[in-house]
């Protein structure tokens, strides 16, 4: 039997952890998990049943709603990766809208939603053979993982993808309003009380500010070699 391992990608927003993600589970045949697209799902939940808005967080109320949200990734051929399911419906370009980035640090802190996405999460990689991101998957969903990855990049670069990536999908969007965004999420994940983003200790770091997708993916693959021998 192929042996089979679990890689941990953690680090900031929009670092490309789901890109380098998606291309390491295509190239090995594993499940990918993004479960930065748990909690946008949750965070578009909450705004849909207006427990959140730019005046209020009801914390409360979606604690108590938290049974009703039923989550789960459905594989599109087409695309060839899974996409967000929100109770059924399919949201997977919901939830990447700059309304859904600006609230769902907010969510994410909430620790019984950490409780029930961790659970699930954990349930999902039981048999190995899976490759998740987020901020926290090295440190608490997969202490354990085989490979455990730290994505960073500079803010300002990271801003720069974030707006070509929402212009090219045609939102309108502003490149300070984008920026802010960024820094606010850092600091957000960074300091909340439940599983705040920090580098596990036996993380690799990887700046990938000034490097391409082609060179990110060989260097990554090469630490995945190593782990598979």
């Amino acid at each position: 039997m192929t042996k089979k391992i679990t890689i941990a990608i953690d680090g900031f927003s929009s670092t490309g952890k789901s890109t380098i993600a998606k291309q390491l589970a295509k190239k090995l045949a594993y499940i990918y998990v993004d479960t930065g697209a748990m909690y946008r799902a949750v965070t578009l939940y909450a705004m849909q049943q207006q427990y959140i808005s730019k005046e209020q967080f009801n914390k409360e109320a979606l604690i108590a709603d938290l049974n009703n949200i039923e989550l789960s990734f459905t594989f599109n051929e087409d695309l060839g990766f899974a996409e967000m399911y929100l109770n059924g419906s399919n949201v997977e370009k919901d939830i990447r809208t700059i309304e859904v980035s600006s609230f769902v640090s907010q969510v994410a802190a909430v620790s019984a939603v950490r409780k029930k996405l961790v659970r699930e999460q954990q349930l999902m990689g039981a048999n190995k053979g899976i490759v998740m991101d987020g901020r926290d998957i090295g440190t608490v969903v997969f202490p354990d993982a085989e490979l455990k990855l730290f994505m960073t990049a500079s803010a300002d670069k990271r801003a720069t993808r974030r707006y070509k990536e929402l212009l090219d999908r045609g939102d309108n969007v502003k490149f300070d309003e984008i920026l802010h965004n960024v820094q606010e999420r850092d600091r957000i994940d960074s300091t909340r009380d439940d599983s705040p983003l920090v580098q596990a200790a036996d993380a690799i770091e990887f700046d990938n500010s000034d490097m391409g997708l082609e060179e990110q993916f060989e260097r990554i693959m090469s630490l995945v070699n190593d782990r598979l021998a």
